[in-house]
This record gives C-alpha cells, sequence and structure tokens, in this order.
C-alpha cells in the first residue's frame, strides 16, 4: 500500500494500472511536490470523454500539493500518434492544429486552473522545442540513444506492421519525439513523472530511459487503464459519435444524459474515476440496487457534469431531465437547433424532419427509426413517415423531436 496521499487515492479509485517503480515515486512523493504531466495530441478542436481519465489524475495531482503539467502536443500533432491504430492519420494543416490547441485549452481550462506560478497547473506546448530542433542534431542527439530492435518489439509498432497499411518512418518517429518531450519537460520545468494510458507504456518507458542517458536524472512512469464499459463497448463512444467536453460540440444536457444512462455494473467505478466524491460516498452509491441505482446514476450525472460545465449547468440538466422525463414536459434546456422557417412554413415529411435535426444520418435511418416506433413529435409517436410537419406543430415556438426514450430535442424555426 502507498504511503503518498496521491498515490494512495489514485490506487483506491482505481487509475493505477503500472508503474516503473511504485516504491522510488512513492518516496518521492512523500518527500515533497512532485511534477507529472500527461500530453493530449489537438486531433480535433475539443477533448472527449476519452480523455477525461488523464484530466482526472491530473486533478487528483494537483488536490495533493503535486504540480501537474498538461501537454499540447502542436509539434507531434503534425505527424500523429499511430499508437494501435489501423491506418495512418490524415495529416492536418497548421490552421487546423492552431484551431484545435485552442479548444483542447479550453476543456482543460474547464477542469484546470490552468497558470504559470510554481504551484499551479501549466499547459505546455511541444511546438515550443520540436519546432526548433533540427533533424540532424536529432539524428546526433537523441537517436542515438535508441534501440530500432527494441522500437519494433513494441506492440504499438508490431499490430501496426502486422496488418496491410504499415507503419511509414514518419510514424515510426513519433516514439522518439514523445521520449524527448520528456526530457525537455524534466530540463524546463523539473518534470520527473509521465503518466498516459496503458497503451503508452513503450513510449513512456523510452522517454524514462531518455531522460536518464541524457539528463541524467531518476523519472517515473505511471499508466492508467484503458477504459471500456462492462459491455465492452470502447469508453466515450456512443452510436451517435464521441461524447465530447466542448458545449459547442456536446450540448451540456446530451452530456448528462450520457452519464445518466451508463450501465448499472459501472456506477461505481465511474463514480470514483469522474467525480471528486469520496470514495465512501461512491461505494455506498454504487451498492444500492434495483429502481435505487437511477439515483446514483443521477448523481454521477450531476456530478461529472458539474466537473466539467460547471455546478449550475449541471443542475440545470438535471431538472430538465427529471421535467422531460418524470413530467413530460418540454423545457427549454433541451438541445436546440434550428433549421430554414420556410421549410415549416411549406411543411414537411416527419422523416425529413429527422434528418433536418440530426436524429438520422439518412433519409433511410430515418424511415427505420418510424417503422420501429422509435419517433415522436411533440410526444405523439410518429405512425406515418411521410406525416407533414409544419408550422402548426410549433409549441412556444419549438417542435419537440424524440428518438426513443433517451433522446430529445426542439427544432426551432431559424
Amino acid at each position: 500500500m502507498p504511503k503518498s496521499e496521491f498515490l494512495r487515492e489514485a490506487e483506491a479509485r482505481g487509475f493505477i494500472f503500472q508503474c516503473t517503480d511504485m516504491e522510488a515515486l512513492d518516496a518521492a512523493m512523500q518527500a515533497g511536490p512532485v511534477a507529472g504531466y500527461i500530453g493530449f495530441d489537438p486531433t480535433a478542436d475539443s477533448l472527449h470523454v476519452g480523455s477525461l481519465i488523464q484530466i482526472m489524475m491530473l486533478r487528483l495531482l494537483h488536490r495533493h500539493g503535486h504540480r501537474p503539467v498538461a501537454l499540447a502536443g502542436g509539434g507531434t500533432a503534425r505527424i500523429g500518434d499511430p499508437s494501435f491504430r489501423e491506418e495512418a492519420r490524415k495529416l492536418m494543416t497548421a490552421e487546423t492544429i492552431a484551431t484545435n490547441l485552442r479548444g483542447v485549452e479550453g476543456c482543460l481550462r474547464q477542469f484546470l486552473p490552468l497558470g504559470t506560478g510554481p504551484n499551479e497547473p501549466l499547459l505546455t506546448n511541444n511546438a515550443d522545442w520540436l519546432d526548433r530542433l533540427s533533424y540532424i542534431d536529432l539524428l546526433r542527439d537523441v537517436g542515438i540513444h535508441f534501440s530500432v530492435n527494441r522500437m519494433l518489439s513494441f506492440d504499438s509498432v508490431r499490430s501496426r506492421l502486422d496488418r496491410e497499411q504499415g507503419l511509414t518512418f514518419l510514424e515510426f518517429n513519433y516514439s522518439i519525439l514523445q521520449s524527448y518531450d520528456f526530457k525537455e519537460l524534466n530540463s524546463r520545468h523539473g518534470v520527473t513523472l509521465q503518466m498516459g494510458g496503458s497503451d503508452q507504456w513503450g513510449n513512456i518507458v523510452s522517454g524514462i530511459d531518455l531522460v536518464r542517458r541524457m539528463n541524467g536524472a531518476q523519472v517515473f512512469g505511471l499508466t492508467t487503464p484503458l477504459l471500456t464499459t462492462s459491455s465492452g463497448a470502447k469508453m466515450g463512444k456512443t452510436a451517435q459519435g464521441a461524447v465530447w467536453l466542448s458545449a459547442h460540440r456536446l450540448p451540456v444536457f446530451d452530456y448528462w444524459q450520457f452519464w445518466r444512462n451508463v450501465e448499472d455494473a459501472d456506477v461505481g467505478r465511474f463514480l470514483r474515476l469522474f467525480t471528486d466524491l469520496p470514495i465512501e460516498e461512491c461505494d455506498r452509491l454504487a451498492a444500492l440496487g434495483g429502481a435505487e441505482i437511477n439515483e446514483a446514476k443521477k448523481i454521477l450525472a450531476t456530478e461529472a457534469t458539474a466537473l466539467c460545465h460547471g455546478r449550475a449547468a449541471a443542475e440545470e440538466a438535471a431538472e430538465a431531465a427529471r421535467r422531460t422525463f418524470e413530467e413530460g414536459s418540454t423545457t427549454a434546456a433541451l438541445p436546440t437547433v434550428t433549421i430554414p422557417s420556410a421549410l415549416l412554413t411549406e411543411g414537411l415529411p416527419a422523416f425529413r424532419l429527422f434528418v433536418e435535426a440530426g436524429f438520422a444520418a439518412s433519409n433511410g435511418e430515418a424511415r427505420r427509426l418510424i417503422r420501429g416506433g422509435g419517433a415522436r413529435v411533440n410526444d405523439v409517436v410518429v405512425t406515418d413517415e411521410a406525416q407533414a410537419v409544419s408550422a402548426a406543430d410549433l409549441h412556444d415556438g419549438a417542435i419537440k423531436l424524440s428518438s426513443g426514450r433517451k433522446r430529445h430535442i426542439l427544432v426551432r424555426p431559424a
């Protein structure tokens, strides 16, 4: 059992999968503040729930008096992490990377009080050093410390080499650049701990070796488990797509609903990982049975949403859900889309409206939803896919569409 407060709580909450030297890291954390970092590649203009376990690790590190460092991969984004991907990432333009970096920073600020003071969470960008690194310098000063034989043994590399889509030399360099990040963060900010998902173990170990060789410093690696739901689905993915952390990508109400609809078997684990509730309270809620587990899910949804979007927005989403599902009322807090007013003036078939609202990706998908009895307009089941919907169906300036029991949206004329 670790003695340092951070490692003790991280272990109790289920954050720890592997550590390069738990005893030495525990001793270092007892001796004083440790700076630890996690990298986030700006592959989109928002992070999603799949990154949340890493963000929560940084929050926990800060809560126990250590310094979290979030590394935005503005430099490595020009290559893309090939780890366990079936094919190469599409290369992004400088403009796209800049836009995505702003979005990633916004997401991190929702969870961490980023600053530049000695004890404040720090946001860095590896473009600050990678963009200035010449190829000859990389080969001479860094490449000499890497064994190609060892790099080929990494699971993330082997998995690509075994497929028809091979690994490009561009992607093969990614592990070297990530290792160099650790070396630079150790030199610039005294970072001695790298954290990440268990799929990053090979890259983390390489970074530790490089810091030891180039800086002569003792550093550590700590990984978190790769999360799936109890049914085996990838964490943060739904049938509708990624569960984004930015409200412009996913309405707060939908974010709350994601957590409210988790499987019963996941409630306790997710309470420990994705809320700040005391572990004892998480265990108590997880032990609830029958219909009471739904109350635990509501608490999970509200607490997780409060961390991401603020307490007021979380409680508003919870109240909107209560009114929608328990009273059957339409509420302004539901997600809203606008469509050209001319469409409603003229009237359009119900299946077309569901496509326009984003509830179906195609006319065929919308027709199947209606035929299956899962489509409702203003809480009335649609039985005729060609049923006309027009401005006459507006209530308080909106039409409420429902897909199944749990997805609702308000359609307003533009």
